[in-house]
C-alpha cells in the first residue's frame, strides 16, 4: 500500500528499483502476516473456547507490565539505524550493544518488580506469571537487530518466511498448551516458544557476522533518535494499557477477561496488519523523505487504500457482533458482543491516527510523534476513569470520543510536516466512509427481517449482503477506488482523471 513516485507510462520512472522493492516488501510483509495471523488466530480463537474469561484478565494484567517495558526495548534505535543512510561498521554494533543491555535489564526489572504488580492487582498468581515471562528480553535483541539490517536494504522476504514459520510454531505451542489443561500458562507458553524460533531465525536470516560493541562513545545521534521513538512508543503503551491498568483494580479478572478478549477482535486489523505495513511505510518514506510531495501524495493514497479494507471491517463488526462472537468465540463470550459493538465505532479514527507516526519519524520528526504521544497519553487515561464510571460498558464506550479527539490533535500536528492538506485526505478517504455506513444500514434492515434460524446461517446471510453492498456502492459511485485497489494488486500504475505527472504516484 506504500507508493513509489512514477511518472507517464511513456516516461521513464523515476525511481524504477524503489518502487519494486516496495512492493515486494509489502507483498512479502503484508503476505507473511497475513497468512501467519490466519494461523494463528486459527489457533487463538480455538484456544480462546478451551479458555476462561478469568484466564485472559490475568493475562491482560501481565501485559501492562510488559508492554510498558517492551516499549524501552531499544526498537527505537534499530528504527534510527534504518533511517540513517550512512551507518558504519562500528554504529551497526553499537546497536547490537545497545539492544543486548537494554534487554537484559529490563527483564532483570521485570523479575523484580512482579510481586509489586500482584499485590497491585489483588493477584498473587501474576507474579509468578511475569517472572517467567521476563525470559522473553533475553529473546528480542536477536530478533530486533536482523530485522534492522534487512529493513535497512527493504528486504522483507526472508524475515517473512521466519515470522511465518515463528506463527506457526507459537499456535502449535498454543494448542499444546490449551489441550493439556495449562490455563493460563498456555498464553505464556505460546509466545515464549514464538519468539525463541523467531529469533533463531531471524539472526540465521540476516547472517551478519556482527559482534556487539558495549563501547557506546560517538553513539549520541543514534541514541538520540532511538530515544525519541522509543518516547513516541513508550506514550503509545501508556495510552493502549491504561485501560487495563485503571480498570484492573475495579473489574474481576472474569468481566476484564470479557472486556480484552472483545477488544482483542476489534483490533485484528489495526493491531496485526497495520503494524506490518507501517514497518514497511517507514523504510521506503525514509527513502522518499527529500521529496515531500511525493510522502504527501504517498500518505494520501495508502490511507485510503488501508480504510478500503478498515472501513467495512470496524462497521461489519459494529453490526454483526452477537452472531460473530458467538459462532467465533463460543456461547460463553457473548457478554462481550455489546463491547464489540462499541469498541468497533472508535477503531477507525484508531486505524487513521497510527498511520501518521512512522511517515512522521521517516521525515525525520520523531520530536512530534513523542509530543503527541503526550497528549495521548493524558487524553485516553483521563477517558477511561470518566468510562469506567458505567463500568465495563462506560469503558468501551470512552475508546470513541477519546479517539475522535487524538485523531484530531495528531492530523493537526503531523500534516504540515508531510505536506498533506485535511481536504485532500478527506477527499481520499471518504469513499470507503460512506460505503461502509451504506453497507452497515443495509446489514442491520436484512437483520431486522430475517425469521429464527441458526446463529452461522445467519452471520453467513448479513456477512454476504454487506460484502454485496459494499463492493456495489464503491463500482457505482467511487469506480476509481475498486480500480486502482486492483491496479495495487497487480503492481501497475493507475491514474486517476486530472492527474499529471508531477502528482501520480503508483499503488504498490
Amino acid at each position: 500500500m506504500l507508493h513509489a513516485p512514477v511518472s507517464k507510462p511513456e516516461e521513464e520512472s523515476p525511481s524504477p528499483s524503489l518502487f519494486a522493492q516496495a512492493r515486494s516488501a509489502v507483498i512479502w510483509r503484508s503476505g507473511a502476516q497475513i497468512v501467519g495471523q490466519m494461523i494463528t488466530w486459527a489457533a487463538t480463537f480455538l484456544v480462546i473456547r478451551i479458555l476462561n474469561p478469568h484466564d485472559y484478565g490475568l493475562f491482560a494484567m501481565t501485559q501492562v507490565v510488559l508492554s510498558v517495558l517492551n516499549m524501552l526495548n531499544g526498537a527505537g534505535l534499530a528504527s534510527g539505524l534504518i533511517q540513517k543512510p550512512d551507518a558504519d561498521e562500528r554504529t551497526i554494533r553499537q546497536l547490537y550493544g545497545m539492544l543486548i543491555m537494554l534487554n537484559f535489564g529490563l527483564g532483570a526489572v521485570q523479575f523484580l518488580m512482579a510481586p509489586l504488580v500482584a499485590a497491585y492487582f489483588h493477584q498473587p498468581i501474576v507474579a509468578d506469571l511475569l517472572r517467567v515471562q521476563a525470559f522473553l528480553y533475553v529473546t528480542t535483541p536477536f530478533v530486533a537487530f536482523p530485522y534492522a539490517l534487512l529493513a535497512r536494504a527493504i528486504d522483507f522476504r526472508v524475515q517473512a518466511k521466519v515470522y511465518l514459520a515463528s506463527s506457526v510454531t507459537g499456535a502449535l505451542a498454543a494448542l499444546a498448551g490449551a489441550y493439556a489443561g495449562f490455563g493460563v500458562w498456555t498464553l505464556i507458553l505460546a509466545p515464549a516458544v514464538l519468539f525463541t524460533t523467531r529469533a533463531i531465525g531471524m539472526t540465521r536470516a540476516a547472517g551478519h557476522k556482527y559482534r556487539p560493541l558495549f563501547d557506546f562513545r560517538g553513539a549520541g545521534e543514534l541514541a538520540k533518535f532511538g530515544g525519541l521513538m522509543a518516547a513516541g512508543q513508550f506514550f503509545w503503551v501508556l495510552q493502549s494499557q491504561a485501560d487495563v491498568f485503571i480498570a484492573g483494580r475495579v473489574l474481576n479478572p472474569a468481566t476484564l477477561g470479557l472486556y480484552t478478549t472483545g477488544l482483542f477482535l476489534t483490533q485484528i486489523l489495526v493491531s496485526k496488519f497495520v503494524p506490518a505495513i507501517n514497518d514497511v511505510a517507514f523504510s521506503i518514506y525514509a527513502r522518499m523523505q527529500d521529496d515531500r510531495a511525493a510522502v504527501a501524495d504517498g500518505f494520501a493514497r495508502s490511507s485510503r487504500m488501508v480504510m478500503l479494507v478498515a472501513m467495512p471491517f470496524y462497521v461489519g463488526l459494529a453490526v454483526t457482533a452477537e452472531p460473530l462472537v458467538t459462532t467465533v468465540l463460543g456461547p460463553k463470550w457473548v457478554a462481550a458482543a455489546p463491547l464489540v459493538q462499541l469498541l468497533a465505532l472508535a477503531m477507525p479514527a484508531m486505524t487513521l491516527q497510527v498511520l501518521f507516526s512512522p511517515a512522521c519519524s521517516a521525515m525525520g520528526r520523531p520530536g512530534i510523534n513523542v509530543h503527541t504521544g503526550a497528549i495521548g497519553a493524558v487524553l485516553l487515561p483521563i477517558a477511561f476513569l470518566v468510562g469506567l464510571h458505567w463500568g465495563v460498558t462506560g469503558l468501551a464506550a470512552s475508546w470513541f470520543f477519546a479517539y475522535l479527539i487524538y485523531l484530531a490533535i495528531t492530523a493537526w500536528r503531523v500534516m504540515p510536516v508531510l505536506g498533506v492538506s485535511a481536504g485532500k485526505l478527506a477527499k481520499a478517504i471518504a469513499p470507503t466512509f460512506t460505503a461502509s455506513l451504506a453497507m452497515g444500514a443495509v446489514v442491520l434492515a436484512v437483520d431486522h427481517v430475517l425469521p429464527a434460524m441458526a446463529v452461522q446461517a445467519r452471520l453467513a446471510i448479513l456477512v454476504t449482503a454487506g460484502a454485496a453492498v459494499y463492493a456495489g456502492w464503491l463500482w457505482l459511485f467511487s469506480k476509481d477506488t475498486l480500480l486502482e485497489a486492483i491496479s495495487m494488486a497487480r503492481g501497475k500504475p493507475y491514474y486517476r482523471a486530472g492527474e499529471g505527472p508531477a502528482q501520480v504516484t503508483t499503488v504498490i
